[in-house]
């Protein structure tokens, strides 16, 4: 049955019905599915019964992809030296007008009536409270020091999908596809669906690279991504395993205003004070703001005094905010204008690669199946067919040429 599913992702056969149809008539997919001639082909309703049972609970989907990510490590298609990371949207299979907002209560159907991504959904939820009762509920609504906000909304048909905004295009509920791949043939090594949120993105990069590590035992000497995975406490993990960052650092210090921005103020780490324009200095008194921010401020006895305030700010002092992984972060700045950082730049295309070849070739530009477990379902499912036919490609040889006459 997951050869079946196989061939239909290979093949962007994204109806199991017209995937029954197909490898009824095909001796090609039923070979490939070791079913002979006069096999019966399995009913389009056993795939599902079967996803939310025997797969789940057994990882066996995860299992396959891993069997073969090893085989394209055996055939020397993984070096193992450089990975790149990436993520893409993939709207859910919802109708957008279905849906409240997050900060309503919501009157949720009896479990026993509600569809299985509802019932995720709330599973998920009873899990939460459960979690914070047992933790004392000392950080109940409380996320890395900050409170946690709801989502802005919530769909009905499947609560876990998010609601997502961007310039110039319609809001749309999605989830996230995280690739994880060897950049010497643009294999994936690792794949994980989740909700499309920048902070769970950098999550699952660690939980990626370290499952890889164990599994494969691939450890990389750098990590390629995007600005999302600039975030400085991603970084510092990355350099504590020996694991070089090139990502550009998120960064958003700069001023449209005119005004003087961080770039501007020179950090003296001997004396741990800021410098200012003026030369004054912005020190800190030990407080740290949501967890990891160090708050320098100057005099309000300098800045009052000062020529430059106009240029600098309209408060009563400034205040420069400084990471507690800083030093990690201009690490990482001093790697961009590298020979490797440029060629880690280009070598994160093939990731990207990955995402076109999902969406036009494989046709899932849209999701089919609902709920996180669905969205993990099919993302490495998609991942497992973009392996194999990378490695058929690779792996393949032309047949040898019959064009030369023969010598009599």
């Amino acid at each position: 049955m997951i050869r079946m599913l196989l061939v239909g992702y290979v093949f962007a056969l994204r109806s199991e019905r017209r995937l029954c149809s197909e490898v009824q008539v095909n001796l090609a997919y039923r070979w490939f599915c070791k079913l002979s001639v006069e096999d019966q082909i399995p009913d389009h309703s056993v795939f599902s019964r079967a996803r939310h049972e025997r797969f789940r609970e057994s990882d066996a989907l995860r299992r396959v992809f891993e069997g073969v990510v090893a085989m394209c490590i055996a055939a020397g298609l993984v070096s193992g030296e450089a990975f790149s990371v990436d993520a893409s949207l993939l709207k859910a299979d919802v109708d957008k007008k279905k849906r409240v907002p997050g900060d309503q209560p919501i009157a949720w159907p009896k479990a026993e009536e509600a569809s299985h991504a509802v019932r995720e959904y709330l599973a998920t939820l009873d899990a939460a409270g459960r979690e914070e009762q047992s933790s004392g509920g000392d950080d109940s609504g409380m996320r890395d020091g900050t409170p946690r906000s709801p989502p802005k909304e919530v769909s009905l048909t499947d609560p876990q999908a998010a609601w997502v905004t961007r310039p110039g295009i319609n809001p749309f509920f999605a989830y996230d596809a995280n690739y994880l791949i060897d950049n010497k043939f643009g294999i994936i090594v690792d794949a994980e669906g989740t909700r499309a949120n920048r902070t769970v993105e950098i999550a699952i990069t660690q939980t990626m690279v370290e499952r890889v590590g164990r599994r494969f035992d691939l450890r990389p000497q750098r990590l390629v991504g995007d600005t999302v995975y600039g975030a400085a406490r991603l970084i510092k993990w990355l350099m504590d395993r020996k694991i070089t960052p090139h990502v550009p650092v998120w960064d958003k210090s700069s001023r449209a205003d005119g005004k003087f921005s961080r770039v501007d103020f020179v950090f003296d780490r001997e004396r741990n004070v800021y410098v200012c324009p003026a030369g004054k200095f912005l020190t800190n008194n030990g407080l740290i703001d949501q967890g990891r921010v160090l708050p320098y401020r100057a005099s309000m006895y300098d800045c009052a005094r000062c020529e430059l305030k106009p240029r600098c700010t309209t408060a009563n002092a400034r205040k420069v905010s400084r990471d507690i992984d800083e030093d990690a972060r201009d690490h990482v700045r001093a790697l961009a204008n590298t020979e490797a950082f440029q060629q880690s730049r280009r070598e994160r295309k093939k990731v990207e690669m990955r995402f076109a070849h999902m969406k036009r070739i494989l046709k899932l530009d849209r999701l089919r199946l609902r709920g996180l477990s669905g969205v993990r379902d099919e993302v490495l499912l998609t991942a497992t067919a973009q392996n194999l036919r990378r490695l058929v490609k690779l792996l393949s040889r032309a047949p040898p040429s019959f064009g030369a006459a023969c010598p009599a």
